[in-house]
């Protein structure tokens, strides 16, 4: 058997032929890895100048809604609830009913009260048809006896002079002087019913306006009591979502007592807290890029809508007073509200709550911050 032994030349030949080429390809990845790092360092410094450094953001922003609290306008026990847990709703939608018994009984006695007045009414105008014909009456027997009492004293005049020269008997003028005095009262009397068949019709029409007063005010106690009626049915006002539902049938509420909240989902906007430093760009109407943690990896947009007439601790509780005791800066934060541009499909997921990131583009103040710069300058 042979043996063959290789020489240490033939080993060393091929070893020393291709130790260049892994080095070779090493250098050429190390430098396209640099030539990319550097394409992409450029790119990314361009953006940053052209519109990354122009962009304002914030993690501290949420979205809200403009909920509103249900509650009764009346008191009484509850008889139906006829909404659940997130249930949708929309304007007018009767949400809760309330018993109506003691209502409707006040509804009727303020009915009962009108119709009583109303009678009141009429027959007070009947009766000063009534009177109106009575004084008639009263001036034609009055006439009468105007007429009566003058020829009376007709008489008494014609048969003086007779009786003085003894043509007639004292008797017959006494008669006469009688009969004229009588006719006197009779008119008297007369003319006193007139007066008091016109005083009754005054009476009377006095008595009308009274009615006709009580009649307002029981007219204003059944609108009342509708009113009332009315209000036992609880209805949304405007749409939206129900939630904090707390009332229950058989629950006694009164005026004011919170039963639920409507949320209208479809009313969502954002409002974001920007630092001081921050809004000195900011304009209405800004494009803003919305980046919802609920909804990872879809941006939304938005327009800045308004900022606060103040910083977020003007509005606090307790604000601060910076001129007792020591004194530390801190970067105060202005409220911005955000309008969200969105299809209601996306704004169904929106809840309130939700925490979101804010980016706004400040790019459109540049500009004006010129002129003002431009105007202080100058002044």
């Amino acid at each position: 058997m042979s043996t063959t032994v290789d020489s240490p030349g033939q080993d060393r030949l091929p070893q020393d032929t291709a130790a260049p080429a892994p080095r070779s390809r090493r250098r050429l990845i190390l430098l396209g890895v640099g030539l990319v790092a550097i394409v992409a360092g450029g790119i990314w410094l361009a953006r940053w100048w052209t519109v990354g450094r122009f962009i304002e953001s914030t993690d501290d922003a949420y979205l809200q809604a403009d909920s509103v609290t249900v509650a009764p306008k009346v008191s009484g026990y509850v008889t139906d609830v006829y909404v659940g847990d997130n249930a949708t709703v929309k304007a007018g939608d009767p949400l809760v009913r309330l018993d109506t018994r003691q209502y409707q009984a006040s509804l009727d006695q303020a009915e009962a009260t009108i119709a009583a007045r109303t009678a009141d009414i009429q027959k007070a105008q009947a009766d000063i048809l009534q009177q109106r014909a009575n004084i008639d009456q009263s001036k034609a027997q009055e006439q009468v006896a105007r007429f009566s009492a003058q020829h009376a004293r007709d008489e008494v005049q014609r048969y003086a002079p007779l009786t003085a020269t003894g043509a007639e008997t004292s008797e017959r003028l006494a008669q006469l002087v009688n009969t004229r005095d009588q006719a006197n009262a009779t008119l008297a009397a007369n003319a006193a019913a007139v007066k008091s068949a016109e005083t009754q019709i005054a009476s009377t029409t006095a008595q009308i306006a009274q009615a006709r007063a009580q009649l307002e005010a029981a007219q204003a106690s059944a609108k009342q009591a509708q009113l009332d009626m009315q209000d036992t049915i609880v209805r949304s006002a405007l749409p939206g979502k129900v939630g904090d539902r707390s009332v229950r049938v058989g629950q006694y509420v009164q005026p004011g007592t919170r039963m639920m909240s409507v949320v209208p989902i479809q009313s969502t906007y954002l409002v974001a807290n920007f630092k001081e430093t921050q809004v000195g760009h900011m304009r209405i109407g800004q494009p803003v890029t919305l980046h919802v943690d609920a909804l990872s990896g879809t941006d939304l947009h938005g327009v800045v809508d308004s900022f606060a007439p103040g910083t977020g601790a003007q509005f606090a509780l307790l604000p601060p007073e910076n001129a007792t005791g020591n004194f530390t800066k801190i970067v105060q934060r202005v409220p911005v509200r955000i309008r969200i541009n969105t299809g209601p499909e996306t704004r169904s997921v929106l809840l309130p709550g939700l925490s979101v990131t804010a980016d706004v583009d400040t790019r459109s103040s540049r500009e004006g911050d010129k002129r003002i710069e431009a105007e202080n300058n100058h002044g």
